[in-house]
């Protein structure tokens, strides 16, 4: 009984896994034409930073995470060159009051550590979809929530600090405050 509780754990954890996008880095140069130069058109004075291809299943996306000015953006791709996805990073004073009021609402005390708005785009024209924003608790847990334009918050997850995700965005939050405090200088 216990060896078959186990393999079946075991299947689940194989189904679960293989559910899951892989995600190769791709080098700038080797990223395809049709991304770079959907990328230059809507971004032209961004810098390129990285990017990667991200296949689940039968569907590909590329993801370039570009510095347009003091602001990191991650764009999202399909393989002929059409965006989908803008992901923003903001500054956290600058979060709708909607947005700042469901969260102070929800996690009284909270530290907003990372801000982003997430800009769906549908037949080129682009509308916010959603925000993203990385919180610290009063009792020091890390949370990432999701909320849609109204304030609602849609989705939470704990992060643990031990996947890329996490780490990326730590990253990303000791990048932007050593930028800010430059600013204030």
């Amino acid at each position: 009984m216990r060896t078959l509780l186990l393999l079946a754990g075991c299947a689940l954890a194989l189904t679960v896994t293989g559910a899951r996008a892989d995600e190769e880095d791709l080098p700038i140069d080797k990223v395809p034409k049709p991304i770079l130069d959907a990328v230059k058109k809507r971004f032209p004075k961004a810098e390129l930073k990285e990017a990667a291809k991200e296949t689940d299943g039968d569907k590909v996306e590329y993801e370039v995470t570009i510095k347009d000015g003091d602001t990191k953006i991650d764009v999202m791709l399909t393989p002929d060159g059409k965006i989908t996805l803008i992901e923003k990073m903001i500054p956290t004073k600058d979060l709708p009051k909607a947005i700042a009021d469901a969260v102070e609402a929800k996690y009284p005390k909270a530290t907003v550590k990372i801000a982003e708005e997430l800009i769906k785009v549908t037949d080129d024209k682009e509308a916010i979809d959603l925000y993203e924003v990385l919180i610290e608790t009063a009792d020091k847990k890390t949370l990432e929530l999701k909320l849609n334009v109204e304030g609602k918050i849609t989705e939470t997850e704990e992060k643990k600090g031990n996947d890329k995700d996490d780490k990326d965005e730590k990253k990303d939050k000791e990048k932007k405050d050593k930028d800010d405090k430059k600013k204030d200088k």
